[in-house]
């Protein structure tokens, strides 16, 4: 990790407690400034509680929680971060416009001409009359973003953004979130859609009952996420103990009682051969390449989330 880094959000054993269980335990979160940091996890991992206690929203049991250098009760620091939590909370009788304001004047703002570059900004200045009752899904998420963006933040925290949206209303959301970061802006966004978090995202930090299971760029997912020759046959038992015979410098797992999946292999004519002559019937093959969905799934499967911290693996999973 190099020195002279800065990081937006940065927390030293972020812990929070609910009927004696940890829901976040030990949270060592680093988010650099300048990052679309995706925040990955199942439902109830803990993703919700942590930001909202980056928020302010909830109090931590324990550990510390610095943003942008500064600790998070500094009344400095709450002007750099707009967030978006669960929902955007709109009054449903009033209009976008009429939403912004009253927030705007809520945090002390008094430039109108800023709510309406924010509207124009998120695609909402043709709004009109309407009021947000009668808005899409993707609507009323772009507004919860517009009024996240009110006091032009540093910082934007967004608790699954995309969730519920339309092809479309994901699109939008996604052109604004990295037009946004291109201006300097930071972002800290959980979502479980991982295919489309993965199209943003430049870093990603991985929760699972609380613990923080891995962070990680996208640079060095790209390099964990190995590419790998998959066979299904009708004998695993018999097939796995030929192919590491008679196969140098790979490492096979069984995936299931037909499928294995072979690293470091570099063509499958020879391997689907050796199989054939030996009375093994191969179903399929072919390579593959593991994408974000796959990496999640493996990391969520490990049992040796205690050495998460320092991302640490078990050896089963060689990612």
């Amino acid at each position: 990790m190099d020195k002279n880094e800065t990081f937006a959000v940065e927390t030293v054993a972020l812990t929070k407690i609910y009927k004696g269980k940890a829901a976040v335990n030990h949270l060592d979160l680093k988010v650099r400034e300048g990052a679309i940091y995706g925040f990955i996890g199942r439902n109830g991992a803990g993703k919700s509680t942590t930001l909202k206690m980056l928020c302010g929203l909830v109090k931590p049991a324990e550990g510390e929680i610095r943003l942008f250098g500064k600790p998070v009760q500094d009344p400095f620091v709450a002007r750099r971060i707009g967030c978006l939590i669960e929902s955007a909370g709109l009054y449903p009788k009033m209009t976008a416009r009429q939403n912004m304001i009253m927030k705007a004047r809520c945090m002390g703002l008094s430039d109108e001409k800023s709510v309406d570059r924010i509207l124009e900004r998120t695609g909402l200045s043709d709004t009109g009359n309407k009021p947000t009752k009668l808005f899409s899904m993707g609507m009323k998420q772009r507004l919860g973003v517009a009024l996240a963006l009110l006091g032009n933040p540093d910082l934007l925290i967004l608790d699954e953004p995309i969730n519920g949206l339309d092809p479309e209303g994901v699109r939008e959301i996604r052109q604004l979130i990295l037009s946004l970061n291109e201006e300097g802006k930071t972002f800290l966004i959980s979502s479980h859609i991982l295919g489309e978090l993965s199209k943003i995202s430049t870093h990603y930090g991985i929760i699972k009952d609380g613990n923080l299971v891995d962070q990680i760029s996208r640079q060095e997912l790209g390099k964990n996420c190995a590419d790998y020759y998959q066979i299904e046959v009708d004998d695993v038992k018999r097939s796995l103990p030929l192919i590491e015979e008679h196969l140098k410098n790979i490492q096979a797992e069984v995936q299931d009682n037909r499928t294995i999946r072979i690293y470091g292999l570099a063509e499958g004519v020879a391997l689907n051969r050796l199989l054939v002559e030996n009375q093994i019937q191969v179903y399929a093959s072919g390579f593959h390449h593991m994408d974000l969905e796959e990496y999640f799934l493996a990391r969520m499967d490990d049992s040796h989330t205690g050495d998460s911290q320092n991302g640490k693996k078990g050896e089963e999973k060689n990612v």
